[in-house]
This record gives structure tokens, C-alpha cells and sequence, in this order.
């Protein structure tokens, strides 16, 4: 592996650890509010007024498990960070698919109608973006040598 290699994976480990850091936290958030305050926590762009409501027990359960997610996805990315850092080419791919996979749903589901700032949210997926691509970019340099 070359000096440029070896840098692109320390830079994907402070990425990954960045972005799980900031995903635990949010979930650690999540699972300690009620309902509303959940969803206004995650739905930043949205007045917080407007979520108020007397929930169901069972939307509150669901919100936790989200939480829940959250939670385990910055645990393992922040985990996989620190594999990518000693060149685990498995946790390339393992941290890719935690960290990719659950951006792109926030992506699709609630960055993309407007929900969230830029800030935190939207920064986190190109936080982990970048971290994919550069650690992409090292497997697959391997890959062929």
C-alpha cells in the first residue's frame, strides 16, 4: 500500500468516526425523547410546533427503533473506521454498505423533500460519500495490483 493509499484510509477513519459519532449522539437523542420531540429533533427544517401531537404509543415505538438504528449504525461505522485505519479491506466494504445504506435511505426519505438543514444531516452524507469513495478508491487499487 502506498504513503497516498495509507493517508486516503485515515482520512475514511476520521470520516466514519465523524459520521458514527454524530449518528450515535442522534440516536442516543431519539430514544431518550418522546415522540414529538424525536421527531422534531430529526425534522429540523420543520417548524417543531407542527409535530406536536399526542402520538400513539406505537408511533413512539417505531420512532425508538429508528433511534435504535441511529444508534448501531454509528457504533459499527465508528468500529469499521477504526478496521479501515489498520487496512481492513473487509471493513471497506462492511463500513461502506452500514454507513452508505442508511444515508441513502435518509437521503431519499427525508433530506430530498426538504425536511432537514444542511446542517447536520445533509453533511453527513457527503461526510460519508467522501469516506466511501476514498476507501473504494484504495480497495480497488489493491484489487488490481
Amino acid at each position: 500500500m502506498t504513503k497516498t493509499q495509507s493517508l486516503a484510509l485515515k482520512i475514511a477513519t476520521v470520516l466514519w468516526v465523524i459520521w458514527g459519532l454524530v449518528h450515535a449522539f442522534a440516536g442516543i437523542m431519539v430514544l431518550t425523547s418522546d415522540a414529538s420531540s424525536g421527531f422534531a429533533a430529526i425534522a429540523d427544517a420543520i417548524d417543531a410546533e407542527s409535530l406536536t401531537a399526542d402520538y400513539n404509543a406505537a408511533v413512539g415505538g417505531i420512532l425508538n427503533q429508528h433511534g435504535w438504528n441511529l444508534l448501531w449504525f454509528g457504533v459499527a461505522t465508528i468500529i469499521g473506521g477504526f478496521l479501515i485505519w489498520r487496512g481492513n479491506m473487509t471493513a471497506i466494504w462492511v463500513t461502506g454498505m452500514v454507513g452508505g445504506l442508511a444515508d441513502l435511505g435518509y437521503l431519499l426519505f427525508v433530506d430530498f423533500p426538504g425536511y432537514v438543514n444542511f446542517f447536520p444531516g445533509t453533511l453527513m452524507t457527503f461526510i460519508s460519500g467522501s469516506a466511501i469513495v476514498l476507501s473504494f478508491w484504495v480497495w480497488l487499487s489493491n484489487r488490481n495490483a
